[in-house]
């Protein structure tokens, strides 16, 4: 008996988690294992790291060219748009605290994006 190329034998393994975690969330989530791996909106690795007098944010972006990569901040909300030749990468991410989006500094190399935010001043105390 020959295989199917198209059959793929771990086909009816995930369609299973499927069923499982479909009948565990009942109404609330409809699970969709995607084996391919998702060509628009893929989810980025991000990690955050924090010092007492800044922010570094670092991302994987494989395959993605440096021209690709669009950064927005207002502050508060780091913004990342990339593309490459089979995904597109749209990540918006609430930063730990408030940052000069002014003092920001990006690198990127070999995949990896690195931002790094000079933490915005805390407010000021007031005596009364």
């Amino acid at each position: 008996m020959r295989r199917d190329d198209d059959d793929d034998p771990f086909d009816e393994f995930f369609r299973e988690i499927e069923r499982m975690m479909d009948e565990m969330m009942g109404s609330e989530g409809d699970v969709h294992i995607d084996r391919n791996g998702p060509t628009e909106g893929a989810d980025l690795h991000v990690d955050v790291h924090e010092t007492d007098d800044e922010i570094r944010v670092v991302a994987d972006i494989p395959g993605a060219e440096k021209d690709a990569i669009d950064l927005k901040c207002d502050g508060t909300v780091l913004t990342i748009d990339a593309g490459t030749a089979t995904k597109e990468y749209h990540e918006r991410l609430t930063l730990p605290s408030r940052v000069d989006e002014h003092s920001a500094s990006a690198t990127y190399n070999n995949g990896i994006l690195e931002v790094t935010f000079d933490r915005e001043e805390d407010s000021a105390d007031i005596e009364l």
